[in-house]
């Protein structure tokens, strides 16, 4: 915990100092305790670092694409000249990611991540997948992880201006 806490001080600094004025004194601390509260409800004093990166890749700015391949490297498993996600590592994913909503009182059960890996793998012979199919899935918009596209969407849509005049 202590090295996530370093590292999102590390971030947020150059943050700011990249956006004056933009960035909370305080966001450090503050995604630091989200994070504990999406990942040490037991208060053992330990979070993954995956998934710490998995919730804040999935609360970044970055386009949904972006964010589906970071994902994938961050899960996904060497296997010689190929990578792959296999269906353990996508469990381990999703299970990270339905934190995040939980975190409101929104999270799915075990069960839907069950259908969410069944319906990525379906007709997948294979024990893992390749990139493309991990992405072509969730453009798909799986329901286990349609908040995520969904918060994107908001966020993209707060700068947008219409010069339309109401009477």
């Amino acid at each position: 915990m202590q090295e996530i806490s370093r590292m999102l001080m590390k971030l947020f600094q150059r943050t700011r100092l990249e956006k004056p004025g933009q960035v909370d004194p305080r966001a450090a601390e503050f995604t630091f305790s989200l994070l504990v509260a999406m990942y040490d409800r037991s208060g053992t004093g330990y979070i993954k670092t995956r998934s710490a990166a998995a919730a804040l890749i999935s609360l970044s700015g970055d386009t949904l694409l972006a964010k589906y391949r970071a994902f994938f490297q961050f899960y996904a498993v060497p296997d010689g000249k190929e990578t792959f996600i296999t269906r353990s590592a996508l469990r381990s994913l999703l299970t990270d990611l339905n934190q995040i909503p939980a975190i409101v009182g929104e999270g799915c059960t075990l069960s839907c991540v069950e259908i969410a890996i069944h319906d990525c793998f379906r007709g997948v012979l294979n024990a893992a997948i390749v990139e493309e199919k991990f992405l072509s899935w969730l453009r798909s918009e799986p329901a286990v992880l349609l908040w995520l596209p969904t918060c994107y969407r908001l966020s993209a849509t707060e700068m947008v201006s219409h010069q339309a005049k109401c009477r």
